[in-house]
This record gives C-alpha cells, structure tokens and sequence, in this order.
C-alpha cells in the first residue's frame, strides 16, 4: 500500500469511527422536546452558532478554527461517555477518561492531523484563547437555548439552579457580553415562568 493511500484509509477509518457520535446522547432535548439530542446535533447546531454570532464577539477570532473546535470538541465521548454539565460526580474522572478517549480516537489518524485535531481539542477544553472562549460561550449556550424552547425539560428532570446556568455562561461575559446578556435574559424569563429554580 502507498502512503498516500494508507492516509486516506487512516482518514476514512477515522471518519467511520466518528459516526458513532449519533450515538451518544446528551442530557439536553432537541428545541421541540420530543427526544434528547446527539453529540453530532449538538455539534453541527454549535457550527451553525459560530457562522451567525461570531459578530458578537469583541475580541478577534478566527471563524475556521471556532468551527473545527466545535466540531471536534465532544468527540471523545465516543469512548468517553457523555458527562453530564451539572454532575460533580461524573466530573472526578471525565479528564483522565477524556484523555485516554483522545489518545485512541485520534491516535487513529495521520500523525499531522492528530496533531491539529488533538491541539485543537486541548485549546476548547483550556478556554484560555480567544477563539476557545467563544467556541465554549457557545457550547454553554447552546442547551440554555434548547432548555428555554423545552420549557425547562431538562433543567427540571434534572433539578438544575439558575445559579449554576448563570456560572456555565459565565464565559460568554468578556468575549461576547452581548450573548452573555442575552442568556442572562433567558435564564431570568425561564426563573419567572417556573422552567429553572432560583
């Protein structure tokens, strides 16, 4: 076999695998309730995020690299498991079994885009740039939005405070106040027609 074409089989073996996040389900339910949604929804709704509001962030950021971290960033979870946002318990392992996720996952890949990808996939989770705060203000977004649609069906499921939403958005404060403000609104909206505790 070529090298070139022992690439293309690492990449459509990759591709293949990654089919399997239609298969992990998150805790959050699509905005019309009927079912919970994907980690390959929630990506491509987070994607979609990034190409209509990345004109609220205030600082610069490099829409491309937003995308790929969004697509990329729940990926793991293929092996990994989803965790849930509110649940300290799942909270105590999700690195080491996230990063033992990421080695496997990406390790299937050509060295140069396991590279990238896991770059990538390190930056989201550090929030320390630019480009990772907004891709993660998003992420954090994102349920809020699909939970004020749902009427609060899985914040009441799940028994979740507006405290601890205002604290998961919090990192839309400084990048995108605009969307940060707005998602304040939702929660406070949400409080009043009894979908979130106070």
């Amino acid at each position: 076999m070529t090298a070139d074409k022992e690439r293309l089989e690492e990449q459509i073996k990759f591709i293949v695998q990654a089919d399997e996040a239609k298969n992990i389900f998150r805790h959050t339910y699509l905005a019309d309730g009927s079912r919970n949604e994907n980690d390959a929804e929630h990506s491509w709704h987070l994607a979609l995020m990034a190409m209509l509001l990345f004109e609220y962030s205030n600082e610069d950021i490099n829409l491309l690299r937003v995308m790929k971290m969004v697509v990329i960033h729940d990926l793991v979870e293929i092996f990994a498991g989803d965790t849930f946002a509110y649940d300290e318990k799942g909270y105590s392992d999700k690195e080491e079994r996230e990063k033992a996720a990421a080695d496997k996952l990406f390790g299937m890949l050509p060295k140069d885009n396991e590279n990238e990808i896991r770059k990538l996939w390190e930056e989201f989770d550090a929030m320390e740039s630019s480009d990772s705060r907004f891709a993660s203000g998003l992420d954090r977004l994102q349920p809020l939005l699909n939970n004020y649609a749902t009427k609060g069906k899985s914040w009441k499921k799940d028994n979740v405070k507006a405290d601890n939403v205002r604290k998961r958005i919090s990192v839309l404060k400084d990048i995108a106040p605009e969307l940060w403000k707005y998602g304040n609104e939702i929660i406070e909206k949400s409080v009043e027609k009894g979908y979130l505790k106070d």
